[in-house]
């Protein structure tokens, strides 16, 4: 009993830990947000399909990859732009666990998408116009990864307020 005490604020650590590496992100806020949905998977607290557990792991992993394939940063050394991203995507996952636990995700991606689009339009996200190739690329390079960790927070959520 007191071991699934243990995972569970462990799990809720790392989450925790997910979404401040979203806001500033040191490293890849996927690993720790996932870590954190299996620990309180094996918590029992919450349920979450093997499948599922599958599907979000190997997107974990491929956030990895486009964290080290991916520029260290802005090309005026700004990192505001993890803020409007960061921010804007947990707004639209909670929004999306509000309306519905199926749309969740998109909420998180329209989220994530917007904040880009509101930083775009700000002096120091001049660099990126909206309509561009840049725009696009930019988005997979550091909104995706945001996305990712942001849904599995959700997941975690969701589980802890549905179950």
């Amino acid at each position: 009993m007191v071991m699934h005490y243990i995972l569970f604020i462990a799990g809720v650590a790392c989450l925790i830990a997910a979404l401040a590496l979203v806001l500033k992100p040191k490293w890849v806020a996927a690993v720790p947000a996932f870590i954190g949905l299996v620990l309180m998977h094996y918590s029992y607290y919450i349920d979450v399909k093997t499948a599922t557990l599958i599907f979000w792991g190997i997107a974990a992993l491929i956030t990895v990859g486009l964290f080290y394939l991916s520029p260290s940063g802005e090309p005026d050394g700004h990192s505001s732009s993890n803020l409007y991203v960061g921010l804007t995507a947990m707004a639209g996952g909670m929004l999306g666990i509000l309306t519905a636990p199926r749309v969740m995700v998109l909420g998180v991606v329209l989220g994530a998408a917007l904040g880009q689009l509101a930083y775009s339009r700000t002096p120091a996200g001049k660099w990126m116009l909206s309509p561009s190739m840049l725009f696009w690329r930019y988005f997979a390079a550091k909104c995706l990864p945001a996305i990712v960790a942001v849904s599995i927070v959700c997941i975690a959520i969701m589980g802890l307020v549905i179950d």
